[in-house]
């Protein structure tokens, strides 16, 4: 990561990654790297406050937003969560369900586009070479938009609106990454939900069948019951990815500044407006000095 040097102004260089690229979340219980491609898929994670599911959403959020091909849409029922990447978003949705509905319609309205499109290409997804943003939506606190706030009845169609998203979006390039820290009932992960996600994360839970209804009925009783993991192993928890077997791994913790950091060279790497000519600097200072 870095600058050139063009015609005497800095430009920045963004680091080259891509969605398409695998995506490090940390080391399982054997000291291997854990990567996982989310292209083409969703994921999601939910655990017990404090159990790590934040520094797997941040691992991810820092991947997309390094990524020059990749958008971000953020829903985040705390604000704090995902707030320090408002800047390299696209939509920041804080706790605020009628923005989110309105928010999941425009994705809907995106899907539906996408979808025209791959139809008169004659093809059934989209591909690194057709240059394709791909967006990648995070709910930070599903259960703040789906079970508790608003009436009954906007719960339920931000809820469609969110299946429906995770149901079409992988083929078009639209990823889904939720987390909850109430796994604890059908009304915040109904199962019809839970089993379209590919990938599954399951931090620390009060129960075997708060574990389950993350992972899935019957992992619990296998073995990968994550109310064993032990209440300081911060971090730790079950991937259910590639390979189809839960993975016990670990999920690296950043500080603030260290998302700040790569937030900050993201958002640099980000500008679409034209670099100002350094004269022209030169001539709006001048000019503020003499006012």
């Amino acid at each position: 990561m870095g600058a050139v040097t063009v015609a005497g102004r800095s430009v920045p260089v963004g680091c080259g990654l891509s969605m398409f690229d695998p995506i490090y979340l940390g080391r399982d219980e054997y000291g291997r790297p854990v990567y996982v491609r989310l292209i083409y898929k969703n994921l999601l994670s939910g655990g017990e406050p404090g159990s790590g599911k934040s520094t797997l959403i941040n691992a991810i959020c820092c991947h997309a937003a390094l990524c020059a091909d990749a958008r971000l849409v953020l829903f985040d029922g705390k604000w704090v969560e995902l707030g320090q990447y408002e800047d390299v978003a696209d939509k920041f949705v804080g706790p605020d369900l009628a923005d989110a509905i309105v928010t999941l319609k425009r994705l809907q309205r995106v899907l539906d586009n996408r979808y025209a499109w791959l139809r008169a290409q004659g093809r059934r997804k989209i591909v690194a070479s057709d240059h394709l943003s791909v967006i990648v939506a995070v709910v930070d606190e599903l259960a703040y938009f789906s079970a508790t706030v608003g009436a009954k009845q906007d719960q339920e169609e931000f809820s469609t609106l969110l299946r429906d998203l995770v149901a079409r979006g992988r083929a078009c390039g639209v990823i889904v990454v939720a987390a909850t820290q109430r796994p604890s009932g059908v009304d915040i992960i109904p199962a019809s939900l839970r089993d379209i996600f590919g990938y599954r994360h399951a931090g620390r839970c009060t129960t075997a069948d708060s574990s389950d209804l993350v992972l899935g009925r019957g992992w619990a009783s296998q073995g990968f019951d994550a109310s064993a993991i032990a209440p300081e192993q911060s971090g730790v928890g079950y991937l259910l990815a590639e390979g189809g077997v839960p993975v016990l791994m670990k999920t690296p913790w950043m500080s603030d500044g260290q998302i700040e950091a790569v937030v900050d060279y993201a958002a640099w790497t980000r500008r679409t407006d034209t670099i100002p000519d350094p004269a022209q600097i030169a001539e709006v200072v001048s000019i503020k000095e003499a006012a």
